[in-house]
């Protein structure tokens, strides 16, 4: 199946996602986290009227501005975005045991929340997926250098695609500007990298992109999981 998408490299998103669409059809989907990046995918889907599902994460502990930026962009479209939330056992199990931050006391830990959260739900997501877009970019981190624009997810069988991959952040924010797309107004209070509100915090001038992350963790490749 990889072998058959081939010649991405200097294509454009709007033109890899069409050759996404000829492929896959509805068996393409993308998991929007709301982020910049992904608005700019977003758009070109849902404003070329391509057949790809778009989905987002629910973990529970989102900011109110991811809500709000996820109102907004239904409403500017028209379409619909799937919302897929963890598990309520695996929830309530964590919390009655271990507390509601005990993601702060040990990594373990905070990898186990964010599987039940996080992990989990898109793995139920990509249920009956072939081709898995996401809005990756090689400026996110240290261990996303190394990705390529078409790659095979071997553990979930499936095809995933990074048409932002080689994108700058600037070339990000123009296009946002260009089309006037809605977008997370937290980015605009240093919030680069956004994920839940516990474990999401502005960065400060000269800071890595995912400093904002999980940062009393210290590590150079923090993850949490979804694309590990």
């Amino acid at each position: 199946m990889a072998e058959e998408l081939q010649g991405f490299e200097g294509l454009g998103v709007q033109e890899i996602l069409q050759k996404v669409t000829e492929q896959f059809g509805n068996r393409a989907a993308f998991s929007t986290s709301l982020s910049w990046e992904d608005q700019v995918i977003t758009h070109y889907i849902f404003a070329n009227d391509l057949p790809i599902r778009v989905f987002t994460l629910d973990t529970g502990r989102l900011f109110p501005e991811t809500y709000s930026v996820f109102n907004r962009t239904i409403e500017r479209y028209g379409k619909k975005i799937e919302v897929f939330f963890p598990k309520h056992e695996g929830v309530e199990k964590l919390v009655t045991e271990k507390g509601m931050s005990s993601f702060y006391e040990s990594l373990e830990n905070r990898k186990e929340c964010c599987f039940i959260r996080k992990v989990e739900p898109l793995n139920r997501a990509l249920e009956n997926v072939d081709c898995w877009i996401t809005g990756l970019r090689a400026e996110h981190s240290e261990n996303r250098k190394g990705l390529e624009i078409v790659e095979r997810d071997e553990q979930r069988g499936l095809i995933k695609v990074n048409p932002l991959l080689h994108w700058s952040l600037e070339e990000v924010k123009d296009v946002i500007k260009k089309f006037n797309i809605p977008y997370n107004s937290l980015h605009d209070k240093g919030f680069v990298s956004i994920g839940c509100q516990p474990c999401t915090r502005a960065v400060k001038e000269g800071e890595d992109f995912r400093a904002g992350r999980w940062w009393w963790e210290n590590s150079d490749k923090k993850e949490c999981g979804l694309h590990s």
